[in-house]
């Protein structure tokens, strides 16, 4: 955990750039990282370790692993979703890897080719594996506040699967709005179950803004035990094998938000926005964050 009140994890690297209509080389995913790094951000989730036919945007994962320069404080983070991918993140010496299952068997089968008990017995096999190989591993509950397939979720399926992950290990447990339809009522009701089922390790939240409610949700959550917080910088992000699954919420916005609530993510905003700067040049097109455009709130001397 970091020293500040709440731990951020920029995803954009990953889930930002995951569903993007522009393809962008290793080396490029690799100094979003650095630049992301140089803002104070203490994660950053660098690549996903899936196969590049399904997903293109994300080939060459090794190779934004080694070209990442570090700060020697940010954490490079990277997903996998089975045991091979589990082992390419290892042997690209990847120490933090962060697997993730949905909570409905249409996502599962159609974003991972299996079923949600499946995906349940492989992330439990996959934190054993991992711990093993001396890496610290995050499970996420991903489409856990409702499926665009099979419509709301139990709140009671997300806390036996909470559970289940404590059991088996996790150090982390995200839950995941995979495709932005949750409202700060599910956080309330979810929330708690999942802190205590993790007991004295963190718990935090994966937020979309599909439907403008991502950041509502965000400061539910701070107000219900989660400590940790996935955002992307510019709001990038998409799944792509869910429909309308647009933007996650933006790093800077949620920094602002943090910072005008006191709370402390012992991030910059200032190079946030700068680096939002750069990636809406990189990509060629306006990012659909906020604050990067309209900048910090001005101040009067």
């Amino acid at each position: 955990m970091s020293s500040a009140a709440v731990t951020l994890c920029d995803v954009a690297p990953r889930d930002g750039l995951q569903n993007d209509a522009v393809t962008l080389e290793p080396e490029v995913r690799a100094e979003l990282c650095d630049r992301l790094a140089a803002t104070g951000l203490p994660r950053v989730e660098a690549a996903s370790f899936v196969n590049p036919k399904r997903v293109p945007q994300m080939g060459g994962a090794e190779e934004v692993m080694a070209a990442i320069h570090g700060d020697g404080e940010t954490v490079f983070a990277a997903l996998a979703l089975n045991p091979r991918g589990l082992q390419r993140a290892v042997d690209a010496g990847v120490r933090e890897v962060h697997l993730a299952y949905p909570l409905t068997d249409t996502f599962a089968q159609r974003n991972q080719g299996v079923t949600v008990e499946q995906g349940a017995q492989h992330a439990e096999s996959m934190i054993a594996d991992g711990h093993a190989a001396g890496v610290r591993v995050t499970a996420t509950l991903t489409v856990a506040f409702g499926c665009p397939f099979e419509g709301p979720v139990d709140p009671g399926r997300v806390i036996e699967h909470a559970e289940r992950m404590a059991v088996a290990g996790a150090d982390e447990l995200m839950l995941a709005d995979t495709v932005g339809v949750g409202v700060p009522g599910q956080v309330r009701r979810m929330l708690p179950g999942a802190a205590a089922a993790m007991g004295e390790r963190p718990v935090g939240l994966h937020l979309h803004n599909t439907r403008n409610t991502g950041y509502a949700n965000a400061l539910a959550g701070l107000e219900h035990g989660a400590t940790v917080f996935d955002a992307s910088l510019g709001g990038l992000g998409g799944c792509p094998f869910a429909p309308r699954a647009t933007g996650n919420i933006a790093t800077e916005d949620l920094v602002y938000l943090l910072e005008g609530e006191g709370v402390d993510s012992g991030v910059s905003l200032d190079a946030l926005i700068e680096a939002s700067e750069w990636l809406a040049g990189v990509l060629a097109r306006e990012l659909p964050g906020l604050v990067y455009k309209a900048g910090p709130a001005p101040t009067v001397s």
